[in-house]
């Protein structure tokens, strides 16, 4: 494999976009948009052929910018069916975001259309916005550089995860919907006791509503007395990193004492994943493309739609270090292996001794605090957002109503609004808003000058505050990141007005 220097990508998968094969005219083109594709493919998943779909670049899955670079593509539709592309992470013309007739209709087969905005840096990706096409694994990475990552001079290492059933996604989502099937749905419910504790802010003191943790910063795997959370509601047949399960995994070739920033998106339908860097101490550098202070740790919980930047400073003797994603409240994982030339790759088994915690309180999220905050000024309006649904029937609702019987919600393009989401259900939402950034600035009642995200994680009966300036007046989803979830209609919007 050539070689660039750490800031190359010398680790290069058949996702992890940053090959360093990958030709010079992908990352500094002037004139022609860089050419992608959704199309076909197919994968050995433990050798077995699986074919699904992808977004294909110069160089493989995905695509990488250079700092300052525009996002010029023109993205042709070689499928079947119509689709379309949502770039996450990313704030484009409203007209240029991905969302079926918000304004654009799904691209017909053979259709080519073409994207030009501002590329905003960061660890991002891309995805159908049809539900069981992302499904399909119709997703890739979408990483833009900053010019401190060039002049960091670390080792880039992408690590995409995903979720995989050789069933179809119609199959999977009416088996989640019945309520069981072979599949084991429902699997991973979490047993509650009755909570203890100080009652939680905005909770009225309700009986068994209590804070575990962190001054009351969540519920520690538990429910309201006597209830059960539910973790995964589907057993899937694999859990992929890089299109690659444990039986075959990537080996990303490094350097003694090798620095790598390590870029880890969660491109599951329905999954939570811890990653687990085990030997190999991490310092948290960045969460959804965004910058915080640095938090050091080997183990940290990722939601569907969220990304994280792990920084990992190798020791100076050769070895291999395998950087594990667990799936929450299981025995399942995936992940790839970090590894010096000549050293022992030993082999992984898929399946864990013990099962991986839950990822059920905002401990995690109260340690997260933003290097790029939204400047302080008055908040011009409030929305409380109530989050529910249920296992039987298999419903998810946002202010109890389903996309199409929605109230929008509604903002003046330049306000400062604050979004509160309130989930009083027995499953977590990564809840996700388009054309935005916004900070984290209330986690159960409780002022904090959190991370800046797109994408927050919203336990089992907690309440996390957002603020943000309201952007392009338009039409912007706001969404629950859970595939099946968004199939049954936990979606609405927030419709952005002309000032007055």
């Amino acid at each position: 494999m050539n070689t660039l220097s750490r800031r190359g990508f010398l680790a290069a998968g058949a996702a992890a976009i940053g090959t360093a094969r990958m030709p010079r005219l992908a990352f500094a083109q002037t004139l022609a948009p860089i050419r992608l594709s959704a199309a076909s493919r197919t994968l050995d998943i433990d050798g077995r052929a699986a074919t699904v779909f992808g977004l294909a670049g110069p160089g493989g899955q995905g695509l990488l910018l250079d700092p300052g670079q525009r996002f010029r593509v023109d993205l042709t539709n070689d499928l079947g069916v119509g689709t379309i592309v949502h770039w996450h992470g990313q704030v484009p013309p409203n007209a240029q975001d991905g969302v079926p007739d918000m304004p654009m209709p799904l691209l017909a087969p053979g259709e080519m259309r073409s994207y030009d905005f501002e590329a905003r840096p960061g660890t991002h990706w891309m995805h159908s916005h049809v539900p069981v096409q992302e499904m399909r694994l119709l997703a890739a990475p979408l990483i833009v550089r900053a010019p401190e990552d060039l002049a960091a001079d670390r080792q880039e290492v992408v690590m995409f995860l995903h979720d995989f059933s050789f069933q179809s996604p119609e199959e999977v989502l009416a088996e989640i919907a019945g309520g069981g099937g072979g599949h084991g749905a429902g699997h991973g419910a979490v047993a509650a006791a009755p909570a203890q504790g100080m009652p939680m802010a905005g909770m009225g003191g309700m009986p068994g509503m209590g804070g575990m943790g962190m001054g009351g910063m969540g519920m520690g795997g538990m429910g309201a007395g006597g209830m059960a959370m539910d973790l995964n509601d589907h057993d899937w047949d694999a859990y992929l990193a890089n299109d690659r399960t444990l039986s075959d995994p990537e080996v990303v070739q490094v350097e003694r004492g090798g620095r790598i920033r390590l870029r880890v998106i969660n491109a599951a339908a329905a999954t939570v994943f811890w990653i687990d860097t085990g030997a190999a101490g991490a310092r948290l550098v960045a969460v959804d493309g965004h910058a915080v202070q640095p938090v050091a740790g080997t183990r940290f919980g990722l939601a569907m739609g969220q990304r994280l930047d792990l920084e990992i400073d190798l020791p100076g003797e050769g070895g291999a270090w395998p950087i594990l994603a667990l799936r929450e409240g299981a025995r399942e994982r995936s992940g790839l292996i970090l590894a010096t030339r000549g050293a022992e790759v030993r082999r992984l088994d898929a399946m864990a001794e013990s099962e991986a915690p839950a990822f059920t309180d905002l401990a995690q999220e109260a340690r997260l605090i933003a290097l790029d905050p939204l400047p302080d000024r008055p908040v011009d309006r409030s929305q409380m957002l109530m989050l529910g649904g249920s296992m039987q029937p298999y419903l998810w609702t946002i202010d109890g109503a389903v996309w199409g019987r929605h109230q929008p919600i509604i903002a003046r393009s330049g306000e400062r609004v604050v979004l509160s989401f309130h989930n009083m259900s027995m499953m977590a939402h990564p809840m996700h808003l388009h054309g935005h950034a916004f900070q984290v600035v209330g986690l159960n009642g409780r002022r904090v000058v959190g991370a800046r995200r797109d994408t927050v994680h919203v336990p089992p009966m907690s309440r996390v505050d957002v603020a943000l300036d309201a952007g392009e007046a338009a039409r912007w989803m706001l969404h629950c990141h859970h595939m099946p979830h968004l199939a049954s209609g936990m979606m609405t919007e927030f419709a952005v007005t002309a000032p007055a």
